[in-house]
């Protein structure tokens, strides 16, 4: 009787499996603030891989950590660095059996942490980084990337990438628009999985957790500036987010659950608190019912096997 009055379903094409390929590395490193994520080499990356596309995810979402720096994270748009190389990797193993998507942002690239080029005074330069973002996006998609994930929450980067893109010949690739980006205290084991270099934070350019009317008017900007689909990040916490941003979006959407939330549900399992696939899959319902289509999750191979069985 639940099977056939169910309202909401989750099913593993709606997944995406965010993963961290770390260069130098000689064998996978687990994140220790997420048990059971693996900063991956290119070989492990590529088998894991394998087997996500096995088990019936919808796509793959790439963060690179590489082993030099600088202010303007040159890494990002080099392509025999780590991001692009791994994507080139990944686009050759796994071709068009998933949908292979790339963090377009400076974080993991610059010295300073931040997801864009810093001006003089140390405030992040809007129109310099849409000028990185279009470089990044251009190398990704040469390496590999189906669709590009610009992050950095920075004013008009969509209609640049865009722009860069179909400049470029890469009329066909797609971008998820971080349309909804709060700054959020969960994001600290994700930066520990791509050792971030972070002092501060990035309350000049990620939202406001009390604001509701500045994510729908954020959404509505990268809707009119061509976002082929939109997300909100983080999921748990902003739940009425998604639901509002879902009622008016024209395109697909996303929600991110980010590495906060898998750590808190991990612990608490790993303390016996919780059924801990109980929890994982109400949790991923409850972001497919506020009107998710797709979820980018840490589980998505396991949760697709469960799914499935």
């Amino acid at each position: 009787m639940r099977r056939l009055v169910s309202e909401t379903e989750v099913r593993p094409r709606q997944l995406v499996l965010p993963m961290f390929v770390k260069e130098g590395l000689s064998e996978p490193a687990e994140i220790s603030s997420m048990p059971g994520v693996l900063q991956h080499t290119r070989d492990s990356l590529r088998k894991a891989a394998v087997e996500a596309v096995q088990a019936g995810v919808g796509g793959i979402m790439l963060f690179g950590v590489p082993s030099e720096r600088d202010a303007v994270g040159s890494a990002g748009t080099d392509p025999d660095g780590v991001l692009n190389a791994s994507l080139g990797d990944l686009r050759a193993e796994l071709g068009d059996t998933t949908v292979l998507m790339s963090d377009c942002c400076l974080d993991e690239f610059t010295d300073h942490g931040h997801c864009g080029v810093l001006a003089a005074d140390g405030t992040v330069d809007n129109d310099a980084t849409l000028q990185a973002y279009g470089e990044l996006a251009v190398a990704q998609a040469r390496a590999g990337a189906h669709v590009v994930g610009p992050s950095g929450m920075m004013d008009g980067q969509i209609a640049f990438i865009r722009n860069a893109l179909d400049a470029a010949g890469f009329t066909d690739t797609g971008i998820l628009a971080y349309a909804v980006k709060y700054a959020s205290a969960f994001y600290g084991p994700f930066r520990d999985a791509v050792e971030s270099q972070l002092a501060g934070d990035r309350k000049t350019y990620q939202q406001d957790p009390a604001n509701a009317r500045e994510a729908m008017r954020e959404v509505a900007l990268d809707l009119a500036e061509g976002a082929d689909m939109v997300m909100v990040k983080p999921a748990l916490l902003y739940l009425d987010v998604l639901r509002s941003v879902a009622e008016v979006s024209d395109v697909p959407v996303a929600a991110y659950q980010i590495s906060g939330e898998y750590a808190m549900i991990e612990a608490a399992a790993a303390n016996g608190w919780i059924d801990r696939e109980r929890s994982i899959l109400e949790s991923l319902t409850s972001i497919r019912r506020a009107g998710a289509d797709i979820v980018l999750t840490y589980w998505a191979v396991e949760a697709a096997r469960w799914l499935d069985r």
